[in-house]
């Protein structure tokens, strides 16, 4: 007899559900059977379902080019992930919408195929498109036209560039240009509260002066919420000669920046009026008026889908009233329309494959680069891009080096070997080395028909202490001073010793020099009995002392008059802010005094 047990009604052999006393056994029991999966119903019609699928994929479509601005262009790359989230978007509605339907995988499979037909068909066209694409701008098989980006003409430095006045040389380098700005804006109790640098600086010629400006940006998005209906009310300026810091208040505020949200925001502005334009990373401008522009290059891809990134005119925003215009030519007031990284990229193209795409791996012969670094110099009121060129298999010296319009793209090549930039700073810096003092990327000046390096040598402040030269081709001739004038006047020397150039030519010390300007403010005392006439051109550095006695004319000089002045160098020192003896003058356009017509005619 089985044994069993009962305690209160509860059946101890049937505990577990298992109960031997029925006849059952774990061998033969069958679990009950599976509820068959009910299918989700479809939402409405085959219509319905459709314009449901194109709203959420519309809506979708809209926020992600609100936030991520892809421009509406084949030629871009991040169109092409705007099409993939589309046509995913629109599968993903369609299957839900329709209820996933299907048994199996199989079936599941091909019920996402038939809903997904025609994203499909796009996925596969894009993929295509990508495929072609990416093979025709391919660099191994055009090679040549990569090449051809960047047209360069030979030319001689010393014919083509010409020596530059102390008022016309760059002083600071960017970083330098930085922290002037920041103190400036430190002085300004009502701004600097509110506002902040954009660190951006860009560098043009403004008024015949080499400068950097930048615009403010608002300090957070509490103060941009509060400060947004009267904009950025100003921008910074900082020449890079005389090394001062303005802010410039405006009437009316910038609303169009790249500070600002929504609307205001320049790229989103950009996309938003321009759809399917790529555009370069825009820079910040000021016109001859001091009018704020925003110069926003176009980009192209000249090279099948993808290759040969060149520029194809500008947009310039008013960054004031948002006013937008696209130029295929600039007006000649923009500096900056080709950045130094397309111009170095396309010249390395250049200086790799112009000998054909197997030569730059196999035998490499007159394969070229550019260096690491490059700066800035004004010349004929355009800005030039220089940047050295060394072969690829030397890392110590340079070939040549070139020189870029930044706003044609006028690109020339002087052939000159010498050291490196790399090389010329660490030079310098060896002359100071006990100061511990940090030469700023070089610029390349004419000195004497001598292509030189010029760089500023900064204190660890970062403000500028003194200033050195290097000789490109002998760059042990290196020469210092606490002024520029300074500096050059003992390069002129070294230059003398070394037989480079005629020792007449070694100083300017005593001799008379001219130049030209605009007259900014006149001055007078009565020293020992003469008058003496005490002129500042604009921009200038110093004043020019004319002593009535020997120029009885100076009486005639105003405040706006454009004259031809000579004056003498006393001492090698030039008085940045002092003052220097004039010896003659006359008004633009007058027939020089006979005395002068040899100094004017070397002019």
């Amino acid at each position: 007899m089985p044994f069993s047990f009962n305690f209160g009604g509860f059946d101890g052999g049937a505990f577990g559900g298992f109960n031997p006393a029925a006849g059952e056994t774990g061998q033969n029991y069958t679990p009950p059977p599976k509820r068959p999966r009910k299918p989700r119903k479809a939402i409405g019609n085959a219509f319905t379902r459709t314009l449901i699928n194109l709203a959420v994929t519309l809506v979708f479509g809209l926020a992600y080019f609100y936030v991520e601005l892809p421009a509406i262009n084949l030629h871009a790359e991040e169109f092409y992930v705007f099409a993939f989230l589309l046509c995913a978007v629109y599968c993903v509605c369609a299957v839900v919408t329709s209820g996933f339907q299907g048994e199996g995988v199989k079936g599941y499979v091909h019920f996402v195929k038939k809903q997904c037909t025609i994203p499909f068909l796009a996925f596969i066209a894009l993929i295509a498109a990508i495929a072609i694409g990416a093979i025709s701008s391919w660099v191994v098989l055009r090679a040549g036209a990569y090449s051809q980006l960047l047209p360069i003409e030979s030319g001689d430095f010393t014919a083509e560039v010409e020596e530059i006045s102390y008022d016309q040389i760059p002083m600071l380098d960017a970083d330098s240009a930085a922290r002037l700005g920041s103190r400036k804006l430190g002085e300004l109790s009502d701004m600097v509260s509110q506002f902040e640098i954009l660190p951006s600086y860009t560098q043009i010629n403004y008024q015949g002066r080499p400068v950097r400006v930048t615009s403010l940006a608002y300090g957070d998005i509490i103060k941009w919420f509060t400060n947004r209906t009267n904009g950025l009310p100003a921008y910074i300026v900082i020449d890079m000669v005389t090394q001062e810091a303005e802010v410039v208040r405006l009437n009316q505020g910038m609303k169009y920046t790249t500070a600002e949200h929504f609307g205001r925001n320049l790229y989103r502005y950009l996309r938003f009026h321009y759809p399917t334009m790529m555009f370069d990373e825009p820079v910040f401008e000021i016109d001859e008026e001091g009018t704020p522009y925003w110069v926003c290059s176009r980009i192209v891809k000249t090279i099948g889908l993808f290759g040969g990134t060149d520029i194809k005119g500008a947009v310039l925003v008013n960054a004031v009233t948002g006013e937008s215009e696209y130029y295929e030519q600039v007006p000649s007031w923009v500096d900056r329309v080709y950045s130094s990284r397309i111009i170095m990229d396309q010249y390395d193209y250049y200086g790799m494959y112009h000998n054909g795409f197997i030569n730059s791996l196999f035998g490499q012969r007159d394969v070229t680069l550019t260096t690491d670094g490059y700066n800035y110099i004004a010349i004929n009121d355009d800005v030039y891009m220089y940047t050295g060129v060394t072969s690829v298999t030397s890392d110590q010296s340079n070939i040549g080096f070139i020189l870029t319009n930044q706003r044609t793209k006028e690109t020339h090549f002087y052939p000159c070997a010498g050291a490196t930039e790399t090389s010329a700073m660490d030079s310098a810096q060896s002359q100071v080395q006990q100061m511990r003092y940090e030469a700023t990327f070089p610029l390349l000046l004419n000195i004497a028909d001598q292509p030189t390096y010029f760089m500023a040598l900064k204190g660890a402040d970062g403000l500028v202490k003194m200033y050195a030269m290097v000789n490109v081709q002998q760059y042990q001739l290196v020469e210092t001073g606490g002024t520029v004038a300074e500096c050059e006047a003992a390069y002129r020397q070294a230059l003398a010793h070394a037989g480079l150039i005629a020792a007449g030519e070694s100083s300017l010390i005593g001799e008379q020099q001219v130049d030209n300007g605009t007259i900014a403010e006149i001055r007078t005392a009565v020293i020992d009995g003469n008058t003496h006439y005490y002129v500042r051109m604009e921009h200038g550095l110093g004043y020019l002392d004319f002593n009535a006695a020997d120029t009885p004319r100076a009486v005639l000089m105003d405040k706006g008059d454009h004259i031809w002045y000579t004056y003498v160098l006393e001492t090698a020192s030039f008085p940045v802010n002092g003052i220097v003896t004039a010896t003659g003058f006359w008004f633009n356009g007058e027939t020089p005094p006979e005395e002068l017509a040899d100094i004017a005619a070397n002019a």
